[in-house]
């Protein structure tokens, strides 16, 4: 009897110290990647809106009130809009300024009661990225409007885990779809109705086409854009974009993607990683979306690093293909950092104001930029690089597969080969447990009678 209870003490006082700590520690993380425009918003009433063009089709990407997947949202914007035969907005429940993950946001170009009034109609495609349903009231407007603009003639296209807002709605009900690889088992019990794959990039289905894992949106876009303006207009987006998997466009076939014991890099990062890594990224005008995708779905979802947007002044600044973005602090008022981050092949010569009024500041953080020497490069690559180098090869290696990025021969990884604050801290913490243990043990089981 007296065994078995100092067992259990031994294994409570175990999962409380070491389990404890850790689960804070992930929700913790997952809250800073998950945080939402909290502060007063700028003046807001000259945010351009790109040129509406009636003999154009009309793509809608969504946002949620809460917050959305900033890959998801960013990457099918810029490739649509790259065509240069759609018109393409972000749309959202309002015009509030929105949140994408890692820190980036938004303001909507219309609110959906605008975009039906403009159109009077549906869209012809609806972009769904992934977007958390976190509080019901909150979301409802979303699965809405999804279901009211759910027309034979308009194409669904959801992005990763917008698999699971588009099965929300019922709209999968009794079709194939694709997701990411970490979460399609879960997804299995949430809607058996669903026939989920696991070896395809992506699933057409009539007027709905659902791709797996973030970068396999890519191949589920450029399909897309295959299939309504041919397929050199899909090849000349893949081409300057530098993506090095159109392959997959047309042959979707994939070994999927599995948990592995490597993988526990990712967990112990997000639960035991606590002095993260402080970056800043820099907003500027003319920013190219996927180049701002590789720093904050690289850094920022690793779990290791916190990401915050910073600009020149609190005017909204406007992408390459017209978004309007807002950042949370200025040059002159940014925390301490490690480093900022520059996003562009051009970034040097595009934004010398900026790098002066930040050499001026005062701030010794590190400027990287990021695509210097990249031009000829898919964006990602740089950012898995340097990611290695920050942290370890472990940790870029996973960031790479949690995009679902398999064309990673190519990458020069260089550094440790795993994170010793990630595993190192679990290991003290489980001494620690053993030590308040045997104090217990001691103190209170072993000199009383059972």
């Amino acid at each position: 009897m007296k065994t078995v209870l100092r067992i259990s003490i031994y294994l409570i006082v175990f999962v409380v110290v070491v389990g404890g700590a850790g689960t804070i520690g992930f929700v913790n993380t997952m809250n800073d990647v998950m945080s939402v425009y909290d502060k007063a918003a700028p003046a807001l009433a000259n945010v351009q809106v790109p040129k509406y063009d009636a003999n154009k089709p009309t793509v809608a990407v969504l946002l949620a009130n809460e917050s959305t997947e900033v890959f998801d949202f960013l990457v099918p914007y810029e490739m649509f809009a790259m065509t240069e035969a759609y018109n393409v907005y972000g749309v959202a429940p309002d015009r509030e300024i929105k949140s994408l993950t890692g820190g980036l946001d938004v303001v909507p170009h219309y609110s959906f009661d605008e975009m039906d009034a403009m159109l009077g109609k549906s869209p012809d495609i609806i972009v769904i990225p992934f977007m958390p349903i976190l509080d019901e009231k909150k979301y409802a407007p979303v699965r809405e409007w999804i279901r009211k603009n759910a027309s034979a003639q308009t194409t669904l296209l959801s992005i990763c885990n917008g698999a699971e807002n588009l099965a929300d709605t019922g709209l999968l009900n009794g079709k194939s779809a694709a997701t990411h690889w970490g979460d399609i088992d879960r997804l299995m019990k949430q809607y058996p109705e669903v026939q989920w794959v696991k070896d395809r990039r992506f699933v057409p289905q009539g007027n709905i086409v659902s791709s797996a894992g973030l970068t396999s949106g890519i191949d589920a876009t450029l399909y897309l854009i295959s299939q309504q303006l041919g397929e050199d207009a899909a090849k000349k987006v893949a081409v300057e974009m530098n993506y090095p998997s159109y392959d997959y466009v047309k042959n979707p076939q994939i070994k999927p993607f599995t948990a592995g014991l490597s993988d526990i890099t990712f967990i112990l990062n997000n639960a035991y990683q606590w002095n993260k890594v402080k970056a800043g990224v820099l907003l500027y005008n003319g920013v190219d979306e996927l180049d701002l995708s590789a720093a904050f779905d690289t850094y920022a979802a690793s779990g290791t690093t916190t990401t915050l947007t910073v600009s020149s002044s609190n005017e909204p600044i406007v992408t390459k293909h017209g978004l309007s973005l807002v950042a949370r602090y200025q040059i002159k008022s940014v925390p301490k950092l490690a480093k900022m981050i520059v996003v562009g092949a051009d970034a040097e010569s595009a934004v010398v104001k900026d790098i002066n009024e930040w050499n001026d500041s005062g701030n010794s953080a590190k400027l990287l930029y990021l695509h210097r020497e990249a031009a000829d490069r898919f964006a990602m690559d740089p950012a898995f690089e340097d990611l290695a180098k920050q942290e370890d090869i472990g940790t870029a290696r996973f960031a790479a597969k949690r995009l679902e990025y398999r064309a990673t021969d190519h990458l020069r990884l260089e550094g440790r080969s795993f994170s010793f604050e990630a595993f190192c801290i679990p290991v003290l913490l489980g001494a620690l447990s053993l030590l308040v243990s045997f104090f217990i043990d001691q103190r209170f089981i072993r000199r009383k009678k059972i």
